[in-house]
């Protein structure tokens, strides 16, 4: 695998690179992190990328010790060692530690903290002209009372279980719903849907991650004038959507035609979609 890693000022190939088995975030899966990508060999959005990190290292009383700009230096640090050039995909973990076998946090006193910078892959560029088709999944997005979902945590077997499902029904992106039986998000991203000139996503007391491209997006929309806001959405919803799409920090914005079996208006990717997209890709090249 063509990547170099941080770990606790230790850079090296990925072959290399290593964390103890005692580290609680390998044992109990306690830890948060951040991906971001690049422009330009930019860490985009960083600074809201990196409050969504403290945000949800506070909900697991777990501390970030380095502030902002030490950590841009070592993301910097650790990209100059990646002899590839374009741009860099960036994930930031940060790890309760190395400690006994407890669930008590004294037990370690030194967080770690790792970061991977490999080549960007980008998006296949049909997903962008023709849209993904994504399946619902039967997988439940995890209850905020028994694991935040607003928590970016280590612990990813809710979302995986979910992107399992899909793959097998030859989805792109799973599609979730919280325990009422209300969209959430997906396995990797945050939706969207426009009907009626109106872009609409799930509201964040529905159980989901606050996505940095979700918040960016839903600016681009206000900016362009749309009527773009938080609503409560079902399956039933889908039906009667005129466009959908997705958004992440890897995907940008990405068109959905269809779900499951269920076409979404007139399967291709729609005018308020592509507005959106274009207004990305100006702001990006800014």
């Amino acid at each position: 695998m063509h990547a170099v890693v941080y770990v606790n000022g230790t850079i090296s190939p990925a072959d290399r690179a290593s964390v103890p088995v005692f580290d609680h975030g390998f044992l109990y899966g306690e830890g948060v992190y951040e991906t971001l990508r690049t422009y330009r060999r930019e860490p985009f959005l960083f600074d809201r990328h990196m409050r969504r990190l403290r945000r949800s290292a506070d909900m697991l009383a777990l501390p970030v010790r380095e502030d902002d700009a030490s950590m841009l230096a070592k993301v910097r640090q650790t990209m100059a060692a990646l002899a590839e050039p374009g741009e860099a995909y960036i994930r930031i973990l940060v790890t309760r530690g190395v400690g006994d076998l407890t669930y008590n946090p004294a037990a370690c006193p030194t967080p770690t903290l790792v970061i991977i910078v490999k080549p960007f892959p980008g998006q296949l560029e049909r997903t962008f002209k023709e849209g993904i088709r994504i399946a619902l999944a039967s997988v439940r997005r995890n209850h905020p009372q028994a694991l935040n979902p607003q928590i970016k945590s280590n612990n990813l077997i809710n979302n995986a279980l979910a992107m399992q499902e899909a793959i097998k029904r030859q989805g792109e992106e799973a599609l979730m719903l919280n325990q009422a039986g209300e969209i959430a998000e997906c396995a990797q991203s945050n939706f969207f849907l426009v009907r009626g000139g109106r872009v609409l996503t799930p509201p964040l007391a529905a159980g989901l991650l606050p996505g940095v491209t979700r918040e960016f997006v839903l600016d681009l929309a206000r900016g362009l004038g749309l009527d773009a806001a938080e609503a409560r959405l079902t399956p039933e919803d889908l039906g009667t959507a005129d466009e959908a799409f997705i958004t992440g920090t890897t995907r940008e914005i990405t068109p959905v035609v269809a779900v499951d079996d269920v076409k979404i208006g007139s399967g291709q990717p729609g005018a308020i979609t592509k507005r959106l997209m274009d207004e990305f890709a100006r702001k990006v090249a800014r």
